[in-house]
């Protein structure tokens, strides 16, 4: 993020990372079993969501789970025209039209439905949990992040901060949604590592 809390600018630039820290977000991709992220980063983004910058030969690529309440994933994504390749979860809910999971399904990936109107990430964290997932990396954005974050399943937070500042009313933040009403309630972390990076960048890691 930017050092005033943006992931985003107002018209959806996320392109903050050097080269140095893309690095190492693909071996931390690499060591993972799974990726999640909300329909709206791969709305923006279009991305692959693999490890590629990574010196491990033969390794694996990460699963991809996206959260996608009413299927909106374009058929023609990154993620969807690699799904035959790369496990692929997408999850939705009742809501989605029946003839665009058909679709999903064809191109090689798997639809998980869980919940009515929104995707019920319980219960998709129980689902991945039975399913043999272990370590599951969050790469947002800021809605899913406080989703998460809210119900509890997050338990380290990883975070680049970019010497930049953007500002903007609407731009996104790393966490979003309702949020909480007093101070006090909000989640309580504990720094255990901080890295400098040699262009300025600064890697904050917590434990919650």
């Amino acid at each position: 993020m930017t050092l005033d809390g943006k992931i985003a600018t107002v018209i959806g630039d996320s392109k903050m990372s050097s080269m140095q820290d893309l690095i190492r977000v693909h071996n931390l991709r690499a060591s993972v079993d799974a990726i999640i992220v909300g329909i709206s980063t791969v709305l923006a983004d279009n991305p692959r969501l693999t490890a590629r910058f990574v010196k491990v030969k033969q390794k694996k690529h990460p699963s991809r789970i996206i959260v996608d309440s009413t299927a909106r994933i374009p058929l023609d994504s990154r993620i969807l025209r690699s799904a035959s390749r790369i496990e692929t979860i997408v999850v939705v809910t009742k809501r989605a039209d029946p003839d665009k999971i058909l679709k999903i399904k064809k191109s090689g990936a798997s639809v998980l439905i869980a919940g009515l109107r929104r995707v019920d990430l319980k219960e998709t964290f129980v689902f991945l949990e039975k399913a043999g997932y272990k370590k599951i990396l969050v790469e947002g954005g800021g809605s899913l992040n406080w989703s998460l974050l809210r119900i509890g399943v997050i338990d380290e937070l990883i975070i680049t901060i970019s010497p930049r500042i953007v500002g903007g009313v609407r731009a996104t933040t790393l966490v979003e949604g309702k949020g909480f009403e007093r101070i006090s309630e909000g989640i309580k972390l504990e720094l255990v590592k901080v890295a400098k990076q040699e262009n300025g960048e600064v890697v904050l890691s917590y434990k919650l």
